[in-house]
């Protein structure tokens, strides 16, 4: 490694809890560790890091959505003062050929896109060159003078359009099970029961704006080396791209991402900036950054557009006959991404005849891509509204309904649940609402010109874990700092691994440093389908067990150790010492067992994984029930969301401060998935047209009031060795559903498309 790679990792701080903070376990509401670097600034994102020599790279984006490139005219971009490239397919850097080279560890069948390899354009948007200038404001002023022929073909944009032309999805993607085979006879029984329920519903095309933008930042060494900053949720996996598409070896590429400014599943993938940057580098040897701006962010992929069908029976007490779910979503024409739209509809609930069904349409798009519960946001919303509308039909509450068709085990299999306290967040979740005291009927209070109602739904997501390793040093001044791979974008990652750690070894937190977001750091999945804690938190428990056993060894062999004849299981580890369980005056500091032993450290490391065997034997999964009241105003076609509740169990939960917020945070997302975005595309460009914050709305201040997370208890050991599942996706799925339920309850109009915009809200 260069020496000025060596002085870029001393300017990296890695976090650590405020002096004073003391000894902490998991479950504890504790702070994180992270904040004062970023509330004051010290903390630096993919764009911010300092470089000497570098060059400012801007997109250029085609205006057609497909064709080809018939030439370029970059005359008066190149006369502009500090411009010194603009990068073409006709004069880029030597890219390899192969598409297995550009699958990324998170990529779907198919071909994946290649940024300026030739001179197809596949989707509206996508990058055709790359301006190089001394300064961003040149550069960017030279990209808007680039001229650019085409030669168009027609386009196909829009799923409902095109829902005939669907088909199977041919390739699969990691984490992705297709739906299980037809249980029972679905179409059948439902044909023959008394109460039925045949529902469409629609979602249109959502887009991640993250606070950061997408950005890279590539440093390149005297010797060659390429350290690059990157917005993504997974350092190795931006690594292993960059350097299987440009033919480099692993040792000459380091990319870091030690801060990441919201992400949501839109850095699973690498986006295009990131081989932009590196290719700009590679050929004029310099240090080059590339940050796209806020209307770049809706040129790569998105929640994909869906159309489903939710057909329920139920017998006259409300017993389920049949669940038949489909559903359709677009892909783009060179990948088929796929969502476990459906597969939860299988889940949960009790029923014997279960069909479901998945299919894609291929479009003129780019490909979608996993945006926070992927597949879960959509079909789990579908289901519970349709649930709800069931509830009318039967004359039952919507609770009650779901209560009589609990399910204790998997109804498409017959697993049992690792842990499922889904009952017990129902009623939780019930009491702390007041859902006890709601009428059945819609409609039935008014207060002025609003109608209130009160909704519910179930949520479900999968209990992930992945393999991952951990290493643990402790050093002879009782500092100890652990280490992986991992991605912390904003989930509280720092904070929840130290806490892991200094639990383990007994220490105070801020003797305690997780260090993360560095592809030379021991291996870790990406970070994604809330799988961190479960993952990497185990392997980092794993390292600190191995580490304490280390250090048990060192201080028995010790002259006159206090331990000698004892064991592993007489000693714990507290207040930076260890010492016997049953005679706590009985021990040594941690410090004085190196000290004595003359070591300055001792180090660990621990390779988790998955106890496969175990596992697949049962279903694993986190749940939630959502409750919801909302304000109707019809006339103007407003809906304030009053007040929610979500009750969640996930497991044990390491840190309940940085949990809730993570919930919190998914049940504003979900009130804006419910009410407010959507991307809207003029299909005679096929190009989306409110790509910025003054037209793609999301939620803001005025329309988040009451929310209350309740965390129930749950420990889970078939999941994970720590008890814990994951927070960060279960807190979204159900929340939209709810609202559409509670609108309905206020008003009586059933709303079966998000978003619920106020022209389908009012009376008409």
């Amino acid at each position: 490694m260069s020496a000025s790679t060596t002085g870029l990792i001393a300017e990296l701080r890695t976090p650590v809890a405020e002096p004073g903070t003391g000894h902490v376990k998991t479950g504890m509401p504790v702070a994180r560790v992270d904040g004062r670097d970023k509330v004051t600034g010290a903390a630096r994102y993919a764009a911010e890091m300092p470089a000497g020599d570098l060059l400012y790279g801007v997109v250029v984006n085609s205006t057609i959505t497909r064709g080809r490139i018939v030439s370029f005219d970059t005359s008066a971009a190149l006369a502009q003062p500090g411009v010194v490239d603009v990068i073409t397919f006709q004069n880029r850097p030597k890219m390899r050929s192969y598409d297995l080279f550009y699958k990324d560890m998170t990529a779907p069948g198919g071909a994946p896109f290649r940024p300026l390899y030739d001179e197809h354009i596949v989707s509206n948007g996508q990058p055709v060159a790359l301006v190089l200038a001394d300064t961003f404001e040149a550069a960017r002023h030279a990209a808007a003078l680039v001229q650019v022929e085409y030669a168009q073909q027609p386009h196909a944009t829009g799923l409902l359009p095109h829902l005939a032309r669907m088909h199977q999805p041919k390739g699969l993607k990691a984490g992705y099970t297709p739906p299980p085979d037809e249980k029972g006879h679905a179409e059948q029984a439902w044909q023959a029961a008394d109460c039925r329920i045949d529902a469409e519903f629609y979602s249109g095309v959502e887009h991640h704006n993250p606070m950061e933008l997408f950005a890279s930042t590539v440093i390149r060494s005297a010797d060659g080396h390429l350290t690059i900053y990157d917005k993504t949720q997974s350092s190795q996996n931006s690594r292993w791209y960059v350097s299987r598409v440009f033919g480099l070896p692993k040792s000459k590429v380091t990319v870091r991402n030690p801060y990441v400014g919201g992400a949501f599943g839109a850095g699973l993938r690498p986006q295009y900036q990131l081989p932009l940057a590196v290719m700009a580098a590679l050929k004029w040897q310099r240090s080059v950054r590339v940050a796209m701006t806020r209307q770049q962010m809706f040129t790569f992929g998105h929640r994909p557009e869906t159309w489903q069908r939710v057909k329920l029976a139920a017998s006259r007490d409300g017993i389920l006959q049949a669940i038949w779910h489909e559903a359709v979503a677009e892909t783009s024409r060179f990948e088929d991404y796929v969502e476990a739209v459906v597969n939860w509809s299988g889940q949960l609930y009790a029923c014997e005849n279960i069909r479901l069904g998945y299919q894609l349409v291929a479009l003129d798009q780019f490909s979608p891509m996993d945006m926070r519960a992927p597949g879960a946001a959509h079909g789990v919303h579908a289901l519970e509204v349709a649930m709800d509308e069931l509830s009318y039909a039967v004359g039952m509450d919507p609770l009650a309904l779901r209560l009589k068709n609990y399910a204790e085990s998997n109804p498409v299999d017959g697993l049992p649940y690792s842990s499922k306290e889904l009952r017990a967040c129902y009623a939780q979740g019930a009491a702390r609402f007041g859902w006890s005291t709601r009428p059945l009927a819609p409609r039935s209070r008014r207060e002025g010109t609003e109608w209130v109602g009160w909704g519910m739904a179930t949520g479900i997501w999968d209990a992930m874990q992945m393999f991952a390793r951990a290493s643990a040093v402790l050093h002879d001044d009782g500092r100890l700092l652990v280490s992986s791979a991992a991605t912390d974008i904003g989930t509280g990652t720092y904070t929840v691994m130290a806490t892991i750690a200094a639990e383990a070894l007994g220490l105070p937190l801020e003797m305690v440093a997780f260090q993360l977001g560095d592809s030379t750091l021991p291996v870790a999945p990406v970070e994604g389908g809330s799988s961190h804690v479960a993952t990497v938190g185990s392997a980092v428990q794993g390292a600190c067990e191995k580490l304490k056993k280390s250090l048990f060894k060192l201080a028995s062999q010790l002259p006159d150790s206090p331990f000698s004849g004892a064991r592993l299981a007489d000693v714990e580890f507290a207040e930076g010492r260890m010492r016997l369980r049953r005679a706590h005056e009985t021990g040594l500091a941690l410090t004085d067992v190196l000290r004595a032993a003359e070591v300055s450290q001792i180090a660990e490391k621990y390779l988790l994984l998955p106890n496969m065997l175990k596992q697949r034997k049962y279903t694993r999964a986190v749940h939630s029930a959502v409750f919801c009241e909302v304000r109707v105003d019809e006339e103007l076609g407003t809906v304030k969301v009053t007040r929610v509740v979500s009750a969640v169990a996930a497991g044990r939960i390491m840190n309940p401060r940085t949990a809730a917020s993570q919930v919190s945070g998914a049940v504003v997302w979900g009130i804006s998935q419910a009410l407010h975005e959507e991307t809207l595309m003029d299909h005679g460009l096929g190009r989306f047209m409110n790509h910025n914050l003054a037209e793609y709305h999301v939620a803001v201040n005025a329309d988040i009031h009451a929310i209350e997370v309740i965390f129930v208890q749950e420990d889970d050991r078939i999941v994970s060795r720590l008890g814990a599942k994951g927070v960060g996706e279960i807190g979204i799925v159900g929340v939209a559903a709810a609202i559409s339920n509670a609108i309905y309850h206020a008003t009586g109009r059933r709303l079966r498309s998000t978003p619920m915009t106020p022209d389908k809200v009012m009376r008409h």
